[in-house]
């Protein structure tokens, strides 16, 4: 079971300078702050290095199809898992920066993000510009490693990225579109490894997406009375009293998606074993989840990195 991180101190000063810098959400002893210079945290916090857990997010569905389209009795490729992995970083990094860029005034009316490096000044727009060209061109380079399906597709995600930050103003299912750029590692690693695309990693990839749904809702809890203020909209203002039971049922879809490519597969007993374990997983956040509890959402949002590693070990070892 998954328990408060002890270095979360939300809304705290930054341990070096002193002054109340970090955003809220933000892990105030991570090294971003312990290590990095002065004039390099910003950049870092632009791209949440210090909040892993949405790299992580975006990995994840990534490493599945890449050990799903492994042939029967081939090594994992692990060049590719740790392109994948810097390449999260990297598009995340530039995502988030996107992100703030569009929703920075947005930010500064919000108590979790009012201390973003751009809503906070401590990053002027051009800076923020700069950094996401940065990240994109890094991007970039590690994508035309690949294959020219796998180039292709990449590319192609750059659509969703792009839409994303506005979503929220225009529909109550902004996770939604959250679902469709986070989980399009699903395909992309499949094309990877395989130069193809099969039924599998697009069972994956809609899979992946109703997970989003559930745990990004999950995450949403955390804001939705700021949201209602300036008028955001997300699943869970839509949900209300009724999140619980929504995310409750988007997490058996995101299970029985996954039995279903375990089965497209053929994958043996360790695959069950794992996705046994997933249940409980996907359970215990469902049935302790406090909506009303801003950390309490933290917590179990940032618990399904473990629910996404138990996944990718089912796949590795089925």
């Amino acid at each position: 079971m998954a328990k408060p991180d002890p270095e979360v101190t939300p809304g705290g000063p930054d341990p070096i300078l002193g002054t109340d810098t970090a955003p809220a959400d933000a892990l105030d002893n991570h090294w971003v702050g312990r290590w990095l210079p002065l004039s390099w945290r910003p950049y870092a916090r632009l791209s949440r290095l210090d909040r892993p857990i949405g790299t992580w997010l975006l990995l994840l569905p990534g490493w599945w199809s890449i050990a799903l389209a492994r042939p029967q009795g081939a090594n994992l490729d692990i060049v590719l898992i740790l392109l994948f992995g810097i390449g999260a970083i990297t598009m995340r990094g530039a995502g988030c920066t996107f992100n703030d860029i569009v929703d920075r005034d947005f930010d500064a009316r919000v108590e979790r993000t009012r201390n973003r490096p751009l809503p906070s000044g401590q990053v002027k727009l051009w800076q923020a510009w700069a950094w996401l060209a940065a990240q994109a061109l890094l991007g970039f380079v590690i994508l035309i490693s690949m294959n020219g399906l796998a180039i292709g597709l990449g590319v192609a995600s750059l659509l969703l990225v792009a839409i994303y930050p506005f979503m929220k103003r225009v529909t109550w299912w902004p996770q939604f579109f959250l679902g469709l750029a986070f989980n399009w590692g699903a395909v992309l690693g499949y094309a990877a490894v395989a130069g193809r695309l099969d039924l599998a990693p697009l069972v994956l990839y809609a899979t992946g997406i109703i997970w989003t749904l559930g745990y990004d809702t999950i995450y949403a809890l955390q804001d939705k009375e700021d949201d209602a203020l300036i008028g955001v909209k997300s699943t869970a203002r839509l949900f209300g009293q009724q999140s619980r039971q929504w995310i409750a049922g988007f997490f058996a879809l995101t299970w029985l998606g996954i039995g279903l490519c375990g089965a497209i597969a053929g994958m043996g007993i360790g695959f069950w074993l794992c996705l046994a374990a997933l249940a409980g997983h996907m359970a215990w956040q469902v049935l302790t989840l406090q909506p009303d509890d801003p950390a309490d959402c933290l917590i179990k949002f940032r618990a399904n990195r473990d629910a996404g590693l138990i996944v990718f070990l089912g796949f590795l070892i089925g």
